[in-house]
């Protein structure tokens, strides 16, 4: 009797090789339509040696029988559901029976995986369409390094499925929006991973998604440098503590609010295809290099509008004393605390963000989902929430990416801030796996944290080592734990 994990070929050799659910969502999780789940377990994921076809294991929920399914790609070079087998009494038959049908597949035409529906021609998102004087510093990394090869390998087949509605995506993820277009992929996988299909029919706001708890509408919002004309202003040094409360506590907050105003002229509750759902708007910072690693604060403290000190209760406990907030001041320009106060605010549901929405991500899961990097190992550290309720500070940790035992998903890291004052308020079950912050009218916060919620973390690209060899003398866990000094 074979197991799931045994690669077993067909008569014709043609092999099988058991893969993880990460790796097969990578590829053709999009596909996917959420309300499959209510007539099949999914069970076991496979891909052919050469890649050109992927299989999966399915139990019946109501008979208890299994099948085998088969992914090809389609005209637009995406996987997706193209053949299957009888159902079997046994998921051993079933696995038996997949292998023969893609052993019978590996010499059918292309044509046979077309689905008749595919509009345009597939693109190669990596194929430069401008001058390489005009290519994104980033884009050029991850087209050409090695070190940078999962995260291409991820990609690749995400951007297939990812519907170009303004008809730019591609021009602009080589060149002027390299950043905003990761946000916008980091955002169409984590809704992806939580169950959401996607409305493609419109172009606004960026995502509609329904599952079978519920539906939600998305727009993206990015925070970028200042710019005065072509040039861009750097950004105020924060080398001392003084310079860094000020840039938190003024500058960020004034940089965040002003994207997010923005985004409330455009009224997207109006639009009839979001009417009656939860709005909300995902905010991610590329003010400048790695920002996003420290600005979260500065997020709450302008959406809520109160700041905090450290206080004692009557049990000498310590505890955080709200401070409101009046207004952000930088230079000339002041703007009120508060975005949540604002009128028309009530009609957005919440704000979402993670420090962990950039190509770094992308480079980790891709490692996960099986595309190697060859000789390049990744080291990620970072801080992290202490699930401790009677400590302040939060956890530093070190993991090892390569090693087994190392786990992450799309949506770990991501902070919901809630709307106290929301129209539709937005249901935590929703965006499961994530940290919701609430905050009342008095400034009191709560939170409900998964028990692993980095706030932030960085990823080392290690080149040109044995990786292998590293792996087989590395010791302990993949991920260790330490308190922040």
């Amino acid at each position: 009797m074979k197991s799931f994990g045994q690669t077993d070929g067909c008569k014709d050799g043609f092999d099988l090789k058991d893969i993880s659910k990460l790796r097969f969502d990578s590829i053709a999780g999009y596909a996917r339509h959420p309300k499959a789940a209510l007539t099949g377990e999914e069970m076991a994921y496979y891909e052919t040696e050469d890649g050109s076809l992927l299989g999966m294991i399915v139990k019946d929920r109501a008979d208890g029988d299994f099948a085998g399914l088969v992914f090809g790609r389609d005209a637009k070079l995406r996987f997706r559901w193209t053949s299957m087998t009888d159902f079997m009494e046994s998921s051993e038959g079933a696995r038996d029976e997949l292998a023969k049908k893609t052993g019978e597949l590996q010499d059918a035409p292309d044509e046979f995986h077309y689905q008749d529906d595919e509009k345009g021609e597939p693109v190669d998102f990596f194929t430069s369409v401008h001058p390489p004087e005009k290519l994104h510093p980033d884009f050029r990394q991850v087209a050409s390094e090695i070190g940078f090869f999962p995260a291409r390998g991820i990609i690749e087949p995400m951007m297939r499925w990812h519907e170009d509605l303004d008809g730019n995506f591609v021009e602009q993820f080589q060149s002027t929006a390299f950043d905003q277009r990761i946000w916008e992929l980091y955002l169409f996988a984590t809704l992806v991973e939580l169950g959401f299909s996607l409305d493609t029919t419109h172009a606004v706001p960026d995502f509609i998604g329904k599952s079978l708890l519920g539906s939600v509408a998305i727009e993206a919002v990015t925070v970028g440098p200042t710019r005065q004309g072509a040039e861009i202003v750097p950004p105020p040094p924060i080398e001392t503590e003084e310079q860094m409360d000020m840039y938190l506590q003024e500058y960020m907050p004034i940089k965040f609010g002003s994207p997010l105003f923005s985004k409330l002229g455009k009224k997207y509750w109006e639009k009839k295809q979001i009417s009656g759902l939860p709005l909300v708007f995902a905010i991610a910072d590329f003010s400048s290099p790695g920002s996003m690693i420290y600005t979260r604060p500065a997020l709450e403290r302008y959406l809520y509008g109160y700041s905090y000190e450290a206080a004692h209760d009557a049990q000498a406990n310590i505890v955080a004393k709200p401070i409101k907030i009046i207004e952000h001041r930088w230079g000339e320009k002041v703007i009120p605390s508060g975005f949540f106060n604002i009128p028309d605010a009530k009609n957005v549901s919440a704000v979402i963000s993670t420090a962990g929405g950039t190509i770094s991500k992308f480079n980790r899961m891709g490692v996960l989902a099986g595309f190697d990097a060859g000789d390049v190992l990744m080291k990620r550290t970072g801080i992290l929430v202490d699930p401790d309720p009677t400590t302040t500070n939060p956890l530093i940790f070190e993991a090892m990416v390569n090693a087994d035992g190392y786990r992450e998903n799309w949506v770990e890291g991501l902070n919901v801030y809630h709307n106290p004052h929301a129209v539709i308020p937005l249901e935590e079950h929703l965006i499961p796996n994530a940290a919701h912050h609430y905050c009342d009218a008095d400034g009191n916060r709560t939170t409900n944290a998964p028990q692993f919620h980095p706030l932030e973390s960085r990823t080392e690209i290690i080149g040109g080592v044995n990786v292998a060899q590293m792996l087989a003398e590395f010791e302990g866990p993949a991920i260790r734990f330490g308190k922040l000094l």
